[in-house]
């Protein structure tokens, strides 16, 4: 993930994480993996925010960067883990 994307990534991961009054403390984007280190309030869960960053940045990249305007249904950007 390089170039424009990899800025791109940034924000929309802040943004994405802002949603669950959370925020990005560190992270680190690899050619095939994402390093963060998430500040999250005790009121929600680490796999609630953590699973809603995930979905929703696939489905967004999906759409900017894919060549069809739907869901990608059946198509994972993430690893399950």
């Amino acid at each position: 993930m390089y170039g424009k994307l990899r800025q791109h990534l940034g924000e929309v991961f802040r943004k994405l994480a802002e949603q669950k009054e959370s925020r990005i403390e560190e992270g680190h984007l690899r050619a095939d993996h994402v390093h963060m280190m998430i500040s999250i309030p005790p009121k929600y869960a680490v796999s609630q925010v953590v699973g809603f960053i995930k979905g929703k940045s696939a489905i967004h990249l999906a759409r900017v960067y894919g060549e069809r305007k739907r869901n990608y249904a059946g198509q994972s950007f993430w690893a399950r883990g």
